[in-house]
């Protein structure tokens, strides 16, 4: 039988790159990537006595990751230090040298949305369905598609497409 540890360990090696990514969205000077993540596997740990199997594994870290990460944001408001140029978000959310001038540009747009916008369009380029990322982020059925709409108009203005 696997011990708890063990059991969370796995976990953690199998999600790695879905931690990354959260991550990579809310990266700033007040927290680097390494304690961004650092603070997501920590609340994973202490959450993870009470997971219930009542959604995937991968549900529960995303709503673990993103809240963690957003209360960082929160933090940081109240003392800004800057923010990391979102050119280098895109080294962990895929290799640099596969990024084209695009994708660079599209993460680059995505960082300059709101938090919540921010959240739910990183879910949905993840294609999680809308039902999934309600429940992640705590909002309705309607309101997650309605604020995907905006945020997905507001990314097509700041592109001038």
């Amino acid at each position: 039988m696997k011990t708890l540890e063990k059991e969370f360990v796995e976990i953690i090696q199998e999600n790695e790159r879905l931690i990354y990514k959260v991550c990579s969205f809310y990266v700033s000077e007040t927290f680097p990537m390494a304690d961004l993540y650092q603070e997501v596997v920590h609340n994973l740990w202490v959450g993870f006595p009470k997971f219930r199997n009542e959604s995937s594994i991968s549900t529960w870290i995303y709503k673990i990751a993103i809240n963690t990460c957003v209360s960082g944001i929160r933090k940081e408001k109240k003392h800004p230090k800057g923010n990391v140029p979102a050119s280098s978000l895109s080294e962990w959310l895929i290799e640099p040298e596969s990024l084209t001038d695009e994708i660079r540009e599209m993460y680059r747009l995505i960082n300059k949305l709101r938090t919540l916008e921010k959240t739910i369009v990183l879910l949905w380029l993840e294609e999680k369905s809308y039902q999934e990322i309600a429940e992640i982020t705590g909002i309705t059925l309607s309101n997650v598609a309605t604020k995907l709409k905006r945020a997905k108009q507001k990314l097509k203005e700041m592109s001038n497409y």
